[in-house]
């Protein structure tokens, strides 16, 4: 049965899981052999199953899908990775991409065009979900700033200028002029309007 393609389930919703792993298990050639709820526990789960491909959710506690195929691309260079998830953004997508995922497909994908994914991924091609790439093609990269990102997530949590000048370790004045670019990037007016669009656009 070495031809079967053995794939790693990460999501921490718990009924989105079993969902998935029961279709997927459905298909003759692909055997889920590994569920995880956090992205922390993919590498680790993935080593220990002998896992060909992980299917990872975006969203979950501790490390999230993206950083978590990072991991997978540099602790376990024969393993693939795709990306399914709720929220179909073009950020998130090419976020993913830059991170060593080989797929991303969003959840309403059809359970055969998700097995068939997983086959394609395993033969070394990468699968992703049309629509999401022509929005982040006519979109353009993610024009914020690793500290742009940093106190705009901030921002997103409610924190003033003088917080996040804390938390960043870096001075209220510069704070500022991170917040007042990182607005005129995203077309905002305020520094929590920033944080939103960039968040609805993956790019935080």
């Amino acid at each position: 049965m070495s031809d079967v393609i053995r794939v790693l389930l990460a999501d921490d919703q718990a009924m989105v899981r079993g969902a998935l792993a029961a279709l997927l298990d459905l298909e003759p050639d692909i055997e889920v052999v590994a569920q995880v709820g956090s992205g922390d526990e993919v590498v680790e789960a993935a080593r220990g199953a002998t896992v060909d491909v992980c299917v990872l959710d975006i969203e979950m506690p501790g490390s999230d899908g993206i950083a978590a195929a990072a991991q997978v691309r540099d602790e376990l260079p024969g393993v693939r990775s795709v990306i399914v998830t709720t929220f179909g953004r073009p950020g998130y997508l090419r976020r993913a991409l830059e991170a060593g995922a080989d797929g991303f497909l969003v959840k309403d994908t059809p359970a055969t065009e998700l097995a068939e994914a997983v086959r394609r991924i395993h033969a070394g091609l990468r699968v992703v979900d049309p629509a999401l790439a022509a929005e982040s093609l006519a979109e353009g990269a993610n024009p914020l700033t690793e500290r742009e990102r940093e106190v705009l997530r901030c921002a997103r949590e409610g924190l003033r200028v003088a917080e996040i000048a804390t938390r960043v370790h870096l001075s209220p004045g510069t704070v500022r002029n991170y917040l007042s670019s990182a607005i005129g990037k995203t077309g905002a007016a305020t520094s929590t309007q920033a944080a939103q669009a960039a968040d609805a656009r993956g790019w935080l």
